[in-house]
């Protein structure tokens, strides 16, 4: 069984700091500071009350997930690249950009299909 929060399926057999994860933006420091605010971290999602729920999702609309936190993303990235530095020309070039060595790694990074931005 699932339960529907904001938008997205949610596991509702399972602890709440772990499925609460499954909300892309949303990690284990994330889950777990927000059921520790709650005091609910030892609860399944679905023996939380109507007003554990409504404080639970409260707390997850102020946090930038899913859709909004993918546009940021790739904000950022565009942001970058018109800067025309290091970084945004390692990016163009699809090598990795954080001082990895490319001499006998970096295959992966290489071969990648990356999104045109």
């Amino acid at each position: 069984m699932k339960i529907n929060i904001c938008g997205i399926n949610i596991p509702a057999y399972k602890n709440v700091v772990f499925s609460i994860i499954k909300i892309f933006g949303i990690g284990i420091k994330t889950s777990i500071k927000i059921c520790k605010k709650l005091n609910i971290q030892n609860k399944k999602l679905i023996k939380l009350n109507d007003l554990e729920k409504k404080n639970l999702i409260d707390n997850i609309r102020t946090i930038i997930i899913e859709n909004d936190l993918k546009i940021l993303i790739k904000e950022n990235l565009k942001r970058i690249l018109n800067l025309n530095n290091f970084k945004s020309f390692r990016h163009k070039n699809k090598l990795p950009c954080r001082g990895q060595r490319t001499k006998t790694n970096a295959k992966t990074r290489k071969k990648m299909n990356h999104e045109n931005i």
